[in-house]
């Protein structure tokens, strides 16, 4: 009988470790979540744009943030800088070559939060047929029950991307080398 208390303490309190941690769906039919990024234009202005489709997850749990994990596949082919002509450029052989590469990814390896809302994540970016390790500074934005019945969490992080880490060369000019990519992300509970 004691070992049975026992059994039934340890299995309660693995129970309630695991609901604690929540997986998250990333809400991008809702439009609740972007990735935009933007570019120097010749050094006199910025050309800004977004990938209109991805899907992604990621593992939260306030309580041991530092557990956290997140993962991303993005459509390169819809990319959208609101110019026609310059999207059909961008997606061929000059710069993302989608017929040749579809898909970007992300994955973390590590995320560190500094305090309760402020942090890091480091992870493999692939893009282009080349993967690199980045980092994306964080903050977390809030959480809580929605409207409907669900609970959602909400991130924002920017990092920077050198192009030619990529195989992207293209000359763009000194001042175009890099991209500053922003995530904006809610999550909904699963």
């Amino acid at each position: 009988m004691k070992k049975l208390i026992i059994v039934g303490a340890i299995a309660s309190c693995l129970a309630s470790n695991m609901a604690s941690a929540a997986n998250y769906v990333i809400d991008t039919k809702g439009a609740h979540a972007f990735i935009n990024f933007k570019i120097k234009h010749l050094g006199y202005s910025w050309l800004h744009g977004r990938f209109n489709q991805f899907e992604g997850e990621f593992n939260y749990d306030a309580k041991k943030p530092n557990d956290s994990a997140i993962k991303l596949v993005i459509d390169t082919g819809s990319i959208d800088s609101n110019h026609a002509e310059r999207d059909k450029h961008l997606r061929g052989k000059d710069f993302l070559n989608v017929s040749k590469y579809p898909k970007a990814k992300f994955e973390s390896t590590d995320i560190t939060f500094n305090d309760a809302t402020k942090g890091t994540v480091t992870g493999n970016f692939t893009l282009h047929g080349v993967t690199k390790t980045i980092h994306f500074d964080i903050q977390k934005l809030g959480e809580g029950s929605d409207p409907w019945g669900g609970y959602r969490t909400g991130f924002e992080g920017n990092t920077k991307i050198k192009l030619a880490d990529y195989g992207i060369e293209y000359d763009l000019g000194p001042a175009s080398t890099h991209v500053d990519l922003g995530l904006y992300i809610e999550g909904i509970r699963k």
